[in-house]
């Protein structure tokens, strides 16, 4: 890690630990929360990859964060009590006219890293409730994901801003100013993600989603308290220097919606 990273992380930590009284970088993941509400919904930036039926019935859910989704009116989750999820993929999307969609290049090993975490993450949030298993069946509900948009957080151009003094202030309206949610910058992370649920007995498609998920340096947690508010600024600002952190961020909110979900549905508690 070179001075300049030391120097803006243990800014962030003395900044954290004396928000939560708490010392050192030790603690870093327990002041900075899960992550989770780093990252905002970006409704302009929502993909049309193929990989779902028919995008036309999807319709923003209120009860997962907004997400556009569509669920089979016969679709009834009690009848399922496992879950598989198929192996994941990716679908990049062509880049758009102007500079922002020029296209970035992505190490393939760092698609793997990728597509094992959210793995991992939809494992970890579901298997509390339900047993996650490898072969589709009765009782069975197979999920199927698309990544189809991953842009890696530019992190010299973070680390530029930020060197600036008082530009954090330009950077922290700069959302709004182009079109982004509030908090964001054009460097920073997008992630997207297309989900389709089927019935393990038929194949019969029974649900689908879709979401695209923008990096917030300069997010603010509103409507929690003092200590989540200081873990969601300090957690979007330290993530803003790693290439991959808002997508994880963003996996483990996709991940943590579905199975909060899923437990409303089944009228099962989401953890034991």
């Amino acid at each position: 890690m070179n001075f300049k990273v030391r120097k803006i992380t243990l800014g962030v930590c003395l900044l954290a630990g004396a928000t939560l009284l708490m010392s050192g970088c030790q603690t870093y993941d327990s002041v900075l929360g899960s992550g989770t509400s780093v990252t905002a919904t970006d409704t302009a930036r929502l993909t049309k990859s193929g990989f779902l039926t028919d995008y036309a019935r999807l319709k923003p859910n209120p009860a997962i964060d907004g997400i556009e989704c569509w669920r089979d009116d016969r679709f009834n989750p009690k009848q399922f009590d496992k879950v598989m999820i198929s192996r994941i993929v990716v679908s990049i999307a062509p880049p758009k006219p102007g500079k922002e969609g020029e296209q970035t290049t992505i190490d393939p090993s760092d698609l793997k890293t990728l597509t094992d975490y959210f793995h991992s993450s939809l494992v970890k949030a579901l298997s509390p409730q339900m047993p996650v298993v490898d072969k589709a069946g009765p009782g069975v509900v197979v999920i199927r994901i698309a990544l189809t948009n991953l842009v890696p957080t530019t992190v010299t151009d973070s680390l530029a801003g930020t060197l600036v003094p008082y530009a954090f202030i330009a950077e922290a309206s700069s959302g709004a100013a182009t079109g982004r949610p509030a908090g964001s910058t054009p460097y920073l992370g997008e992630t997207a993600m297309e989900m389709q649920f089927r019935d393990g007995a038929n194949g019969q498609v029974v649900a689908e989603c879709r979401d695209t998920q923008i990096g917030r340096k300069y997010a603010a947690d509103v409507n929690g308290s003092a200590v989540g508010a200081a873990q969601t600024w300090a957690s979007g600002y330290m993530n803003s220097f790693q290439a991959w952190s808002y997508a994880k961020n963003a996996f483990d909110k996709w991940s943590m919606l579905v199975a909060q979900r899923f437990a409303v549905l089944r009228g099962v508690s989401p953890a034991k």
